[in-house]
């Protein structure tokens, strides 16, 4: 072999593969943000969604190696395209990048296995990184996330299969809680007033048996109320 075909064999097997990366957010700019933090990177932005719906239609078509995944979006939240992602894709990996640091949202993506949380103010290294660690195989997950999580889930009366006698107005606060919402938006989205939304939570929580609105979140999500 002579030294020409050598430095060839070389240059190739060091060459790093792309990662196949799918992103979803309902605004354009962030979108392009992130498309701009990847240049000149090996991470290959394969689809770009702005749609809980359309994030699961790309995801099916391009097969990509990540997700990285907005919650609050239209036709279907992040976090139910999670779930359908992940009943569809079992081992892709995915990543929450979200405006919020909502004990509730971080719960739900532990309990429907994302890979990560991330907030949309993480730097760029931070984002790289999370996203190469996903594509490994590897949790993304903070430390100080998981510990948060796993005292919100800790509360013995938290197993799926305790048999809670909710009214279908509480099941519907509680429907509504578990997707992040804060009392006021709850009341407006169920046309109903703050204080009766105030009583309706404080009785969901006496029932479940739960200190706060993470863990019942972390108990409704287990049920599969959400």
């Amino acid at each position: 072999m002579d030294h020409q075909e050598a430095d060839t064999q070389t240059v190739t097997s060091t060459e790093v593969r792309p990662i196949r990366l799918v992103i979803a957010d309902d605004h354009e700019v962030i979108r392009s943000g992130l498309v701009s933090l990847m240049k000149d990177t090996e991470i290959e932005i394969v689809a770009q969604a702005s749609t809980g719906k359309e994030v699961i239609d790309r995801v099916s078509e391009t097969s990509p190696d990540v997700v990285l995944l907005d919650i609050r979006m239209t036709e279907g939240d992040g976090l139910q395209a999670l779930e359908q992602i992940r009943a569809e894709h079992p081992a892709l990996p995915v990543l929450i990048l979200s405006t919020y640091d909502n004990p509730t949202y971080v719960a739900r993506a532990v309990a429907l296995e994302a890979s990560g949380y991330l907030l949309k103010g993480a730097g760029r290294d931070r984002l790289l990184s999370a996203i190469r660690m996903a594509a490994a195989g590897e949790s993304a997950w903070r430390p100080e996330d998981l510990r948060r999580v796993s005292r919100a889930a800790g509360g013995p009366t938290l197993a799926a299969d305790v048999e809670i006698a909710l009214t279908k107005r509480e099941s519907e606060v509680l429907r509504q809680l578990a997707f992040g919402l804060s009392n006021k938006e709850i009341a407006r989205r169920l046309a109903i007033s703050y204080e009766t939304v105030k009583e309706h939570v404080q009785h969901i929580l006496r029932k479940v048996g739960v200190a706060d609105r993470t863990q019942a979140a972390v108990w409704a999500v287990r049920k599969g109320l959400v």
